[in-house]
């Protein structure tokens, strides 16, 4: 594989799997309320957070679903796949510092359309963020 394209659907195999990590800054948190427009005191007022039940602020959820956009789109099945779907289940916070690994494992694949379903999961440790699942247009075979 090129580092500028990703996996034709015939490279693809069920169970492979890629890993894209980042840590969440308070940069990140106040960057994506100004591109997202999502301004939710919950995000960006400490006192009021204080008093939800996440006791202090959190990031924006889309904020970590984007890392699994970052798995797919750079590493599985990589560049020049298009992002067809993506179903997303907030299991828990993240909050500034946390360290986001988003998980993508191929799930199925459907060479007739060549479509590819992944598992994506993001975890903070041993902590499960986010669960949910993609789907994506793999490149042609050449």
């Amino acid at each position: 594989m090129s580092e500028f394209k990703g996996y034709t659907i015939g490279q693809l195999a069920v169970g492979m799997s890629a890993s894209f990590r980042k840590t969440i800054t308070e940069a990140d948190i106040i960057l994506f309320s100004a591109v997202s427009g999502d301004v939710n005191p919950a995000h960006l007022d400490e006192e009021y957070a204080k008093t939800t039940m996440f006791g202090g602020r959190i990031a924006h959820g889309m904020l970590s679903a984007g890392l699994i956009s970052a798995a797919l789109g750079n590493k599985l099945p990589g560049p020049g796949t298009i992002y067809l779907g993506q179903t997303l289940s907030f299991r828990a916070p993240v909050r500034a510092g946390d360290t986001v690994k988003a998980t993508v494992t191929v799930k199925s694949i459907l060479p007739a359309k060549r479509r590819v379903v992944l598992e994506t999961v993001c975890t903070v440790g041993e902590t499960v963020v986010i669960t949910g699942e993609a789907t994506m247009l793999a490149l042609a075979d050449e």
